[in-house]
């Protein structure tokens, strides 16, 4: 029997979610709540490897068992096991066709910046602190360069393994909130730090240090050394990866995130 289901995550206690030795990962202790549960060792695949201090509004997984449990148990039993940093939202059956990774259509992320002049407290680490008043309309009109297919190769991290730095950008969108900026950002799939280097070119450009075209010079160079500073981690949320409708996976409220 193969399963899904939905996890939530603060990541900034975490080494990313990779399981690696020695490291408190999300991965790690997910693997080790279900893995009670099931009363067996259990694997699991995500929707999304994130990066140390990335958090997860709606990452998927999926791992395969032998363990006949009701969908509350596998998702009330986990959490029992799960620190509180890390919960899981649903559970369910699915095909063996299934693949959390490599069947996922379209990926979403939001990047949250805190933009006043003092430093946060209660958001610290869960949001991207700029003290630089930032245009959020400059910030718009620069990711306009950035929708559609593209080649990212100047927006992806040096040490990125993807064969393809082509990717498709469906959506990308800059709104203020008071002092809360949000970049929300859809698209095929996505490459090592892409979001968080669009994030740092967007604030070079809100702050004026940049004009909008920036972002479009950025992109034609295919050289990742000509771009912008890589945004920190903190305001980074996986959001939702979506799959054909055949398969049932929830959407995950950006709600939470607002």
């Amino acid at each position: 029997m193969r399963l899904a289901l939905g996890v939530e995550y603060d990541g900034s206690g975490y080494s990313g979610w990779q399981s690696q030795p020695q490291q408190r990962t999300v991965q790690g202790v997910v693997e080790q709540a279900l893995s009670k549960v099931a009363d067996h060792p259990v694997k699991v695949v995500c929707a999304g490897r994130t990066d140390a201090g990335v958090h997860a509004a709606g990452q998927v997984i999926h791992f395969d068992t032998e363990a006949q449990r009701t969908r509350r148990s596998w998702v009330f039993g986990a959490n029992a096991n799960l620190p509180k940093d890390v919960v899981i939202l649903w559970a369910k059956v699915v095909p063996d066709s299934f693949h959390a990774r490599f069947g996922a259509i379209r990926r979403r992320y939001r990047y949250m910046i805190f933009n006043r002049t003092v430093r946060p407290t209660f958001l610290a680490r869960r949001v991207t602190w700029e003290y630089r008043p930032l245009n959020e309309r400059c910030m718009r009109e620069a990711a306009g360069y950035l929708v559609g297919k593209h080649d990212f190769n100047a927006y992806r991290a040096v040490a990125c393994q993807a064969e393809s730095p082509v990717r498709h950008v469906y959506q990308l969108d800059v709104r203020r909130q008071g002092e809360m900026l949000y970049i929300d950002i859809e698209a095929n799939a996505f490459l090592h730090h892409m979001v968080r280097n669009i994030a740092g070119v967007l604030m070079a450009i809100g702050s004026g240090e940049r004009p909008p075209e920036w972002a479009r010079d950025v992109l034609q160079t295919r050289d990742r050394r000509l771009g912008g500073v890589t945004a920190a981690p903190y305001g980074l949320y996986l959001v939702q990866a979506s799959y054909p409708e055949q398969f049932g996976i929830p959407s995950s409220p950006l709600s939470v995130l607002s």
